[in-house]
């Protein structure tokens, strides 16, 4: 009788199977002539495809003045085309150059009480009672073109056209790094897709821009309303002090408030193009009969010869710890931030590894914070690598009498007794089990795998996907020691300890 095998030899056999059913994913990749990255994979007999395209862009692309521009242009990029949305096309153009006329000069006017704002004759350049009559007749008449031109509308058609084809989804996402619009369609209905992807890209219409400008600077407000909404923000800008990571993905009200069509116009142009673009096939499908469909359609999107600008800022060394206390409506906690690498990096999986040997239920920081010290109700770690640098992250919310500090105390002992003493290999094992089963469980997905292919491209390159188990289960045990002496230094913290907000005394 043979006997099973250990469960530190089956977890590595998991591990295998997984690595190599990743490693096995069969990408047949293209460029097309005006440099449109394509990523394919063949499923056949499958009913449904997997669509994403991604835009190598996102926040960390913008510029001062027109931060939000990137999640801005994923609301606009929805609002149809020259053939979709409107009914009546050359009124729509009309109605679009009448409100950036009248907004060029609401700009001089916003101008104007910037500088009495600067000089404290008023408290807020955007409250109505400070503008002038001139001023006030300007926003008046621009409120009249946004209506005039929604009576034109076809409210949501690029929406209801998709839902007709039995695609009723359509979604998008904007990261620091990447803006990328996913969908799912039936597989005999791809050529429909084709034509309306590539419509909105080669002849996009940012109609409503006004309207839809207002919405999300709306959407801003109600994160600010949370009750950690701008302390976030502002420990975000401690955290990343030159990088444009320093600012929030919705971006600052100040700059969304002010954006015109013709900056949103240009950051498009210089990010949108074709070859700033990769977009991911995934299911029943053939790539003979595909390609050429891809070319017909996408191929006709001019491409930007000068390239998209390249993000030049690298964040500097950290060379003295920084703390941040807030007091707020929320349990008190505590988290401990450091910088570290990009999602290329040689140590990226290692840092990933260290993450979740502290974080869940048997890790060290459940443990030692919440079973035995009972310090902390609530734990975790991570490590968050991004295109151009990453942060690694651990964090506890404080038990009932006990403060954050005590959480932050104990937070640090488990980081260097890691530091002064490894991990065991069943640690290790057991957390490149944990990450390598993930990926293989999103594989399966046409529309997961298809948006994962689309978002790494844009990050690091596809083949970082595909390689990421092999590089997983490369780490040793002496990797994870290295990684976290190396970069969780007493210098490199970002400190962040939330105080419950002290409640006012009835009257």
């Amino acid at each position: 009788m043979r006997r099973p095998p250990a469960m530190g030899t089956l977890l590595a056999l998991i591990v295998s199977a997984a690595s190599l059913g990743a490693q096995a994913i069969p990408v047949k990749e293209h460029v097309l002539k005006n440099g449109l990255r394509v990523l394919l994979v063949e499923r056949p007999g499958q009913a449904t495809i997997g669509t994403a395209w991604a835009a190598h862009a996102g926040s960390a692309n913008e510029r001062p003045g027109i931060t939000g521009a990137a999640h801005l242009l994923e609301h606009m990029m929805f609002k149809g085309s020259q053939v979709i949305g409107t009914t009546d096309i050359a009124k729509d153009r009309e109605l679009d150059a009448k409100q950036d006329a009248l907004y060029a000069e609401i700009t001089k006017e916003l101008d104007l009480l910037r500088v009495k704002q600067l000089r404290g004759e008023i408290a807020d350049l955007h409250d109505p009672k400070v503008r002038s009559p001139r001023h006030q007749q300007l926003v008046e008449e621009l409120a009249k073109a946004v209506k005039a031109q929604q009576d034109l509308l076809r409210k949501g058609e690029f929406d209801v056209a998709y839902t007709e084809i039995g695609a009723p989804n359509t979604n998008a996402f904007t990261s620091n790094d990447v803006t990328a619009y996913i969908l799912t369609i039936p597989a005999n209905r791809l050529e429909f897709w084709a034509w309306m992807e590539s419509d909105r890209l080669n002849t996009p219409v940012f109609r409503e821009f006004y309207a839809e400008r207002d919405v999300v600077n709306d959407e801003r407000r109600l994160s600010e309303a949370r009750p950690t909404g701008r302390f976030e923000e502002a420990f975000q800008s401690v955290v990343w002090q030159a990088h444009p990571y320093s600012w929030p993905v919705v971006g600052w009200g100040s700059d969304i408030s002010t954006i015109t069509r013709a900056e949103l116009t240009d950051f498009f142009k210089r990010n949108y193009a074709p070859n700033n673009v990769t977009l991911s096939l995934v299911g029943g499908f053939k790539a003979s009969e595909v390609l050429p469909l891809l070319e017909r359609y996408f191929g006709r999107i001019p491409a930007n010869p000068a390239g998209a600008p390249v993000v030049k800022t690298l964040e500097p060394k950290q060379v003295a710890p920084t703390r941040m206390v807030a007091e707020a409506d929320t349990p008190p906690s505590a988290r401990i931030v450091w910088k570290t690498v990009a999602q290329a990096h040689k140590d990226q999986c290692a840092l990933d590894l260290l993450g979740r040997v502290l974080s869940g239920a048997s890790g060290r920081l459940n443990k030692a914070l919440v079973l035995d010290q009972k310090v902390a109700l609530g734990v975790g770690g991570f490590h968050r690598p991004q295109k151009f640098g990453g942060t690694f992250t651990v964090a506890g919310m404080a038990s009932q009498g006990q403060s954050p500090e005590n959480v932050e105390k104990a937070l640090l002992q488990e980081v260097e007794r890691i530091q002064k003493e490894g991990i065991t290999e069943e640690e290790l094992q057991k957390a490149k089990n944990q990450a390598i089963a993930g990926l293989y469980r999103g594989q399966g997905d046409n529309l997961e795998l298809a948006t994962a292919l689309a978002k790494a491209d844009a990050i690091s390159g596809y083949r970082s996907l595909l390689d990421l188990p092999a590089r997983t289960n490369a780490v040793t045990r002496e990797d994870v020691q290295r990684v976290a002496q190396a970069y969780l230094t007493p210098e490199g913290r970002n400190t962040l300890l939330y105080l419950r907000k002290a409640k006012k005394e009835a009257q």
